[in-house]
């Protein structure tokens, strides 16, 4: 929880002791406090980047330009300024700030909030903004302790989170809060943060850098990712290695190891580019399916994941177009457990390749849901007579197996006129070939053999003739 001004001197002046103190502490331990924290915004002046929510006219502009605060999640990667968002709008809108991570605080940290901005409200009529970073980590029911509250003014709800808020937050909430998308920070913006950081002589690295090279400055850039504490974090490490000297991009380059590209596993990022890796198959564009298979390997994903998931598509979205893909999935599968990364990553490169390239039919998934869906709306229809196993002698007495026609004794192998579904429900067709590939010879059999049903004289109701037999023996 940051450090909060005296209720009892009113909420202008205790911000802006709160922002004069912080910004003692950045002169007396500059040397203490991360650079990233020294060098936070706190107006929209000193903010660079997502210009889509923060250019002139845009809503959130106009609030914080107007004072008005409302309700809000800011929603979006790390290191885009999502708490320092909720600081300048504090700010802007001269409201009495509590900041509480949903990572260490609960119900007992939330009510302490509560009764800290009713005793505000009540003494002076100053508002209370409650700022909730990682949001999504609440459970809903930690969520709702705090709704009332929102909907009787007590407090402005500001929540910030890298997960999707339709997922992770009740709805109850996003009825109340407007979402904000925050993106990644272009290269652009990310050059501006860190110039200001390396020109700023008190609270940056104005007097500890001489110099740093274009080429250096670029390459942290590009690490970052998007980032922006994660890039001034970077110049702070490649400033302490330089040691009073220029920054050079042999440094650059040192501290860049080892970064990886955002990926959050298991979060938003996670789900969107295996999205990006499916489609870009089932779109049969092996350039693009190749991009997103690597994207995802150098971010961190278990390759095994994106071999399980290969496997889907090969089902999903060739399926006996090419049934050479499942195998060929499997065996990607099956080279990544015994060689492991990155020698078995090869595989799944040709894997996702030949997906890619491969004749597409979603033929056998449209007809699986379509069975799926009739065996819920009949349900558990009894196994026709005929379609039964006899396997012993009174089952034989009760008539299972009875006229049932083996199809190897048939022209052709096939038994002309045959029925397979339950008496109580009628024929089907679910599967359809797509003119594609081996579908496409799948689907001219299918026609013949329909014809063939067609052409045979139908076969007698089972169920009729058996209640007329029984009928006769009475």
């Amino acid at each position: 929880m940051v450090g909060r001004p005296d209720w009892k001197t009113g909420c202008k002046n205790g911000l802006a002791d709160l922002f004069a103190q912080e910004k003692t502490d950045d002169a007396a331990s500059s040397g203490a406090r991360p650079l990233a924290d020294r060098l936070r915004p706190a107006s929209l002046g000193d903010f660079f980047g997502q210009e889509h929510v923060l250019g002139p006219g845009k809503p959130l502009r106009l609030a914080i330009e107007h004072g008005k605060a409302h309700s809000m999640v800011f929603w979006g990667p790390p290191g885009t300024g999502k708490t320092t968002l909720a600081r300048i709008v504090a700010q802007a809108t001269e409201c009495h700030f509590i900041g509480l991570s949903a990572v260490m605080a609960g119900v007992k940290e939330v009510r302490a909030a509560v009764q800290e901005a009713t005793q505000l409200r009540g003494h002076n009529g100053t508002r209370t903004i409650l700022f909730l970073d990682e949001v999504h980590r609440f459970n809903k029911s930690q969520q709702d302790a705090f709704l009332p509250y929102v909907e009787d003014g007590t407090l402005t709800f500001i929540g910030a989170t890298t997960e999707n808020p339709s997922f992770e937050l009740n709805n109850a909430l996003l009825s109340r809060a407007r979402v904000y998308v925050l993106k990644p920070l272009d290269e652009e913006s990310l050059k501006s943060i860190l110039r200001r950081a390396l020109a700023d002589p008190k609270h940056g690295l104005g007097k500890s850098v001489a110099s740093i090279d274009d080429g250096a400055l670029e390459l942290i850039i590009l690490a970052a990712d998007g980032d922006a504490r994660r890039a001034l974090n970077l110049l702070e490490l490649a400033a302490d290695l330089a040691d009073g000297a220029g920054i050079d991009k042999k440094i650059a380059e040192d501290v860049a190891q080892g970064s990886r590209r955002r990926f959050d596993k298991k979060g938003e990022y996670f789900y969107d580019q295996i999205s990006a890796l499916h489609k870009s198959i089932r779109g049969s564009d092996p350039d693009a399916s190749l991009y997103w298979l690597m994207r995802m390997l150098d971010g961190g994903c278990d390759p095994l994941y994106v071999a399980r998931r290969m496997v889907r598509v090969a089902s999903e979205d060739i399926g006996n177009a090419d049934p050479r893909a499942l195998r060929i999935c499997l065996d990607a599968w099956e080279t990544v457990e015994r060689l492991g990364s990155p020698e078995g990553e090869l595989a799944l490169a040709q894997a996702a390749v030949f997906l890619a390239c491969a004749a597409k039919s979603n033929a056998v998934y449209k007809a699986a849901k379509a069975a799926a869906a009739d065996v819920d709306e009949f349900g558990s229809l009894d196994v026709p007579m005929h379609l039964r196993n006899a396997a012993t002698k009174l089952m034989k007495d009760l008539g299972y197996g009875e006229e049932y026609r083996y199809a190897h004794d048939e022209e052709g192998g096939f038994a002309a006129g045959e029925r397979y579904f339950p008496d109580d429900m009628p024929d089907r067709k679910y599967y359809h070939p797509v003119p594609r590939g081996l579908e496409l010879k799948i689907g001219e059999k299918l026609q013949q053999l329909s014809k063939r049903n067609r052409d045979r004289q139908p076969v007698p109701d089972r169920t009729e003739r058996k209640n007329a037999q029984e009928k006769d023996n009475q």
